[in-house]
């Protein structure tokens, strides 16, 4: 059975890791290579040096400043390529955590704050703030994008963004429990699923 938190999710289509990396290396072997490499700078070299000015050839030290450019270039190449690779294990490493974390709070209260985009009368915008709650009763991750699903007392599901979250609280808690049951009366009726 396939770890779930080994998955990419690419314009909705869900990708195995292996599945994904070798989705990449069929693309970038298909792809038209228009960057410069040993092949090209060798061609470069020997044509220059077939057409040089035989009563004053290019100097030695001018071909090794050219290789050594060339060299440099290459390993800023190989490094920027690593770094990306890095990138995306880190990306990975950074939502399997947050996924564990997120698993956890599944059950519990939680408060959260949605921010609606709005114009007044003359057509300028205007922003307001509700707050809300709910029992967490999942997670979703839609293109790298990492939420908890959130059910109200009156049965609306919302998917709440990680950076609206107020406050998180334990059901096992009866104090806590008392005041999500007071604060379900508030709840406005406008749900975004």
């Amino acid at each position: 059975m396939a770890n779930s938190l080994n998955t990419i999710t690419v314009d909705g289509v869900t990708y195995s890791s292996e599945a994904y990396a070798a989705k990449k290396k069929a693309e970038a072997a298909t792809e038209v290579q228009n960057d410069l490499d040993k092949d090209a700078f060798i061609k470069l070299l020997v044509t220059q040096l077939q057409y040089q000015d035989p009563l004053e050839p290019q100097e030695n030290g001018e071909f090794i400043a050219q290789m050594a450019q060339f060299s440099s270039l290459e390993q800023m190449t190989n490094v920027a390529t690593k770094l990306e690779d890095i990138n995306t294990l880190v990306g990975n490493i950074d939502t399997s955590v947050l996924v564990g974390q997120l698993s956890g709070m599944i059950g519990q209260i939680v408060d959260w704050t949605q921010t609606v985009q709005t114009a007044d009368e003359e057509g300028n915008p205007l922003t307001t703030s509700e707050d809300f709650s709910g029992i967490i009763t999942g997670i979703t991750i839609s293109d790298g994008d990492t939420k908890i699903i959130a059910e109200t007392a009156e049965g609306k599901t919302y998917q709440v963004e990680i950076g609206s979250i107020t406050s998180v609280y334990n059901l096992n808690d009866t104090n806590n429990l008392s005041e999500f049951e007071d604060s379900a009366i508030n709840l406005n009726d406008t749900a975004e699923v």
